[in-house]
């Protein structure tokens, strides 16, 4: 390890995140990373760079995009928690999450719905769909 302890090479850092060099070029220029020290032109990181990177995952997997990422990472003062600040940034997400899976419950019930026609053409069952897709409550009739 160097005195200043930023031995990991762009390739190195990318291999140990499962990540493409190009997508920590990108996290540095979006600002997500800070930008790496250069050694002789190279990229050189400090393990610590870890850690972001897999707070960065981390908050994708959880559903964030990548500026509410830099929200997370950046948008705060330095003396706010991290905890603090995921608090703050997952309460305004859990909503939108909220929607989605409402959405998704009600393809699911189409889908489900579908499962079951008998329709002789996709004609035939259109309207019933369309009907049923619109109706505010679940319909009880079965399509077909």
């Amino acid at each position: 390890m160097s005195e200043n302890g930023k031995n990991l090479s762009i390739g190195e850092v990318a291999l140990r995140a499962g990540l493409n060099s190009s997508a920590i070029r990108y996290y540095e220029r979006i600002g997500l990373l800070p930008g790496a020290e250069r050694v002789s032109g190279q990229r050189r990181y400090d393990e610590s760079v870890l850690g972001r990177l897999a707070v960065i995952e981390f908050a994708q997997r959880a559903g964030f995009t990548l500026a509410e990422s830099r929200t997370l990472l950046r948008g705060f003062s330095a003396k706010v928690p991290p905890s603090d600040r995921w608090r703050s940034l997952a309460q305004r997400k859990l909503p939108e999450v909220e929607a989605l899976i409402a959405r998704a419950n009600g393809m699911k019930r189409l889908l489900e719905e579908g499962l079951e026609c008998e329709c002789l053409s996709l004609e035939e069952c259109g309207p019933l769909l369309a009907a049923d897709a619109n109706a505010e409550e679940p319909a009880t009739a079965t399509v077909g």
